[in-house]
């Protein structure tokens, strides 16, 4: 039985400590969309998301208005873009018609974004897909919405190198075509090795072709309320510590499964999973950084932190698991520079580089996550930045991800304003010396010997 007391509680960590849903995200298989014409491809798809997400916005009002619990952001994911118009699309120009589409989808429901303009390229590229991703920098200049995302490497299959060298390409044209905007386009694009067929966050989000018609996916957060409680544990021991991290993860996730089970039931779309990554905003007090300060550093990126942050991202996991049905996504702490605070200065006092991210990458939810690079920085270093992290989502047999800016026009320690939940980032230094001549080999990096299991 409920009582009184965890009622009181939930009120405060709402009230005082910034927990939120961060996001209700619907997918929306897009298969039955497929057609050889390109208008019947748009009439479908616009009508299967506008018919199917219709009441997704005012349903999560109501949760809110009903619970008292915030629901940040209403979200669509779809069945990757490549696969829906392989059909109908005969260059890149005709993907951009259909990002048009789902952004005109997007804005007629009411939701804040939808993703799914994505390719799954981690074995080799067909046509469509190669036409997807050429198409990606005008159609995330021309749409306000859509994000996109790319799969460019699996631990059973290996890393695409062909498609990390295109993607550096890619990143640099989206900075380019969306510079007047501090290169926003590159914000709603990211690149995954292992990526999940069920995340809910943006901008990775897709709706795997293993998934039903539509579901219904939540992602929590609560790093103010993590942090919060373990202010009351300073100076005890770790094991402490770690039962103080489980217990309030079971209380975050629980706030989930309730959201989760009631937009399930009244929209009637099956309940997919619960996200229990730990995501954090701009907000004074919702930092996954503070979080690392909390436990002991002076700041986050100082000796200690990856060690602080496998701690963390494990206790939010053995937490989470018990409080919800069904766990999935990317369920752990995320590190996205510009919409955490705590990361942000981390970054100006210099106790944090783009190297000890990379190592933290090694223990936690997905990767290098909302980063600004200076403008000049080539295609292959991008490149070189996006291998190195397949390789450590690949080995380790985990989801990572990269999503740089490289903002036209900025050098180093300049600040870049995104806005809203994208936050503010400062330019952080890259490795000046070049990797052309690995990134040009051209081919695969095959699959580890572990990934030889069946």
């Amino acid at each position: 039985m409920i009582n009184l007391n965890e009622v009181l509680e939930t009120n405060k960590m709402i009230a005082q400590e910034n927990l939120d849903v961060r996001t209700i995200t619907l997918g929306i298989s897009l298969l039955d969309c497929i057609d050889t014409d390109l208008e019947t491809v748009k009439q479908n798809i616009y009508k299967k998301i506008t018919t199917t997400a219709k009441d997704l916005v005012a349903t999560g009002q109501e949760i809110e208005a009903q619970f008292g619990i915030p629901i940040v952001n209403k979200r669509i994911s779809v069945t990757p873009i490549a696969l829906v118009g392989g059909a109908a699309c005969q260059s890149p120009e005709d993907y951009v018609e259909l990002a048009k589409v789902l952004d005109r989808a997007a804005k007629e429901v009411g939701v804040n974004f939808l993703g799914g303009f994505s390719a799954l390229v981690s074995k080799g590229m067909t046509k469509s897909d190669e036409l997807l991703m050429h198409a990606i920098p005008q159609a995330l200049a021309q749409t306000e919405r859509v994000c996109s995302s790319i799969n460019l490497g699996s631990t059973k299959t290996g890393i695409d190198m062909d498609a990390v060298k295109l993607m550096g390409e890619i990143i640099k044209e989206t900075a380019e075509l969306t510079k007047e905007q501090d290169s926003l386009g590159c914000a709603k694009l990211v690149v995954f090795c292992n990526a999940p067929d069920d995340n809910p966050f943006m901008a990775g989000a897709f709706h795997g072709v293993t998934e039903g018609d539509a579901v219904i996916n939540v992602g929590v957060s609560g790093p103010g309320v993590v942090k919060r409680a373990l202010s009351k544990v300073r100076g005890e021991s770790f094991e402490v510590l770690c039962e103080t991290i489980k217990k309030t993860a079971f209380k975050v996730t629980r706030v989930g499964q309730l959201v989760a089970q009631e937009a399930s039931k009244r929209l009637g779309i099956p309940f997919g999973i619960i996200d229990l990554s730990l995501a954090p905003t701009p907000a004074i007090g919702d930092s996954v950084a503070e979080i690392l300060e909390e436990i002991g550093l002076e700041y986050a990126g100082a000796p200690g932190t990856t060690a602080a942050l496998a701690l963390l991202n494990d206790q939010v996991k053995k937490g989470g698991v018990m409080a919800s049905s069904y766990v999935g996504g990317l369920s752990g702490a995320f590190i996205p520079v510009s919409e955490d605070q705590g990361m942000i200065d981390a970054v100006k006092a210099g106790a944090l580089t783009l190297e000890k991210l990379e190592a933290m990458t090694c223990v936690c939810s997905v990767g290098l996550d909302m980063i600004a690079i200076p403008g000049d920085t080539s295609a292959s270093t991008i490149s070189g930045i996006i291998a190195d992290e397949m390789a450590i989502g690949m080995v380790n047999q985990k989801t990572t991800a990269v999503r740089v800016i490289p903002v036209v026009g900025k050098k180093v320690g300049e600040m870049v304003e995104f806005g809203g939940l994208l936050g503010y980032a400062p330019v952080m230094p890259v490795n000046p010396y070049s990797c052309e001549a690995f990134v040009n080999r051209g081919g695969r990096i095959p699959a580890p010997i572990h990934s030889f299991k069946n």
